[in-house]
């Protein structure tokens, strides 16, 4: 399959997350495609706050009916060790990533389309540990679990995963600041690649994921050979 011929003519793609980072790549990549595209978040035309099942709710009440429905949420967290691991910590990040994508999936069930794909965002993190890395990687672990039951549970939808390595988004701190262009040039050079990706390279993984119809249950890794 040719990545920049998929098409998605007629077809409305739901992106919660969509005003920053992956998320708005995801977007502009399936609006360059030919979907309608609509953008869920704390600063978008239909505000989304997932934290707040009410706002969830409110929001999926006004979206119209959704034909794929990704989800890119994402708190910033450090990554403390245990023993400097907060309780604060670990309910912002579950709140948001699992707990909010979750309560977002719920509350578009009554608009999906039968045959629509869910994808959501897991990361490397999940399968690499490392020092420091319990909070982000149980995390990731736990949506690449949940995806995994959703695709059981709600066939014939069908419900996949994306887990990025290191992408270059403001994640990492502001453009033109050198301490970041310094850390992702560090962080680059210990993939096989020799660089971090773009969010636009990796949206290209969302839309696989929506066009596959015979994809569902599986974990993308788009990581630079990360995990090798």
């Amino acid at each position: 399959m040719n990545i920049t011929s998929l098409r998605f003519d007629g077809q409305h793609v739901v992106v919660v997350g969509g005003s920053s980072g992956i998320g708005r790549a995801v977007a502009v990549a399936a609006e360059a495609a030919g979907a309608r595209v609509t953008a869920l978040g704390r600063h978008t035309p239909i505000a989304c706050d997932l934290t707040d099942d009410a706002s969830v709710v409110q929001a999926f009440q006004r979206t119209g009916a959704i034909d794929h429905l990704v989800l890119t949420p994402g708190a910033r967290v450090g990554s403390p060790r245990l023993e400097q691991l907060t309780d604060a910590e670990l309910l912002t990040a579950y709140q948001v990533k699992l707990f909010g994508s979750l309560r977002a999936i719920r509350a578009a069930l009554p608009v999906l389309a039968p045959t629509a794909s869910i994808t959501l965002t897991s990361g490397q993190l999940a399968r690499k540990p490392s020092p420091g890395g319990l909070l982000k990687g149980s995390l990731n672990a736990a949506v690449d679990a949940a995806g995994r039951q959703l695709a059981k549970e709600l066939a014939p939808r069908r419900v996949n995963v994306v887990s990025p390595g290191a992408i270059d988004t403001p994640l990492w701190g502001a453009d033109g600041d050198a301490a970041r262009a310094a850390t992702l040039a560090r962080v680059g050079g210990t993939l096989p690649v020799g660089r971090v990706g773009r969010p636009d390279e990796l949206a290209q993984a969302y839309l696989l994921a929506m066009a596959t119809g015979f994809m569902t249950g599986s974990v993308i890794d788009v990581d630079g050979g990360g995990l090798l």
